[in-house]
């Protein structure tokens, strides 16, 4: 399965089956997290078996049930720290998904998290992992011109990436972001909302992902 089809079966999902995932899952995602890490500087760590964090009375205000997994994104307090939460963190949802595992971008509506945040770090986010009671519902999506400064006479290669931009799970499904294309640069900007930096960081990843081209 291609990228692109990847991110169009992905959708939230906050109820889980106790299905365990297999060793051969975990080796895979694991990996990915190191490589990421490697990467960005980031100390995202992957928690398997650990019920406690989503067994709480916000988690389950927040709907959530029988999670069991999750993903803990943690870096170094920075600036950009909400943004690279949101490029590296979709990375993985992305290969979850693609292993037949659901996720759920999760702010405040979990309890305590098993992860090791060291000094100076901080934990951004927290993705559900597991094997979904359902596979979730496709969000509905805000017009392309509402997110994009051309739509008319654009290469082939941005539509693509705005398709893959429009896939991409953003906080309350708000989609404040905008993509303003000039020749061949591409740049990207929140335009406000809760947690919307790490929105832009999981859209700049779905259109790279995509089209190919670097985005600002």
């Amino acid at each position: 399965m291609d990228i692109l089809e990847v991110m169009k079966s992905r959708h939230s999902v906050r109820q889980y089956t106790d299905k365990k995932i297999e060793h051969e899952k975990r080796a895979i995602l694991n990996e990915l997290a190191k490589s990421c890490n490697s990467e960005s500087g980031m100390n995202i760590q992957i928690i398997y078996d650990e019920p406690k964090c989503f067994d709480s009375f916000i988690a389950h205000y927040g709907k959530f049930s029988g999670c069991a997994n999750y993903i803990a994104v943690v870096g170094k307090k920075s600036k950009d720290l909400d943004e690279k939460a949101g490029y590296y963190g979709e990375r993985l949802v992305l290969k979850a998904q693609e292993l037949g595992l659901n996720t759920c971008w999760v702010a405040m509506t979990h309890g305590k998290s098993a992860a090791k945040v060291e000094k100076g770090e901080k934990l951004a986010i927290i993705i559900s992992l597991g094997y979904g009671k359902n596979q979730g519902v496709a969000h509905k999506s805000r017009q392309l011109s509402d997110v994009c400064n051309q739509t008319t006479e654009i290469p082939a290669w941005f539509a693509k990436g705005m398709e893959a931009v429009m896939l991409a799970p953003t906080a309350m499904n708000q989609q404040k972001f905008k993509f303003i294309l000039n020749e061949d640069h591409v740049k990207a900007v929140a335009t406000g909302g809760f947690y919307s930096k790490i929105d832009l960081g999981i859209v700049k990843y779905h259109f790279e992902a995509v089209s190919g081209h670097k985005v600002n």
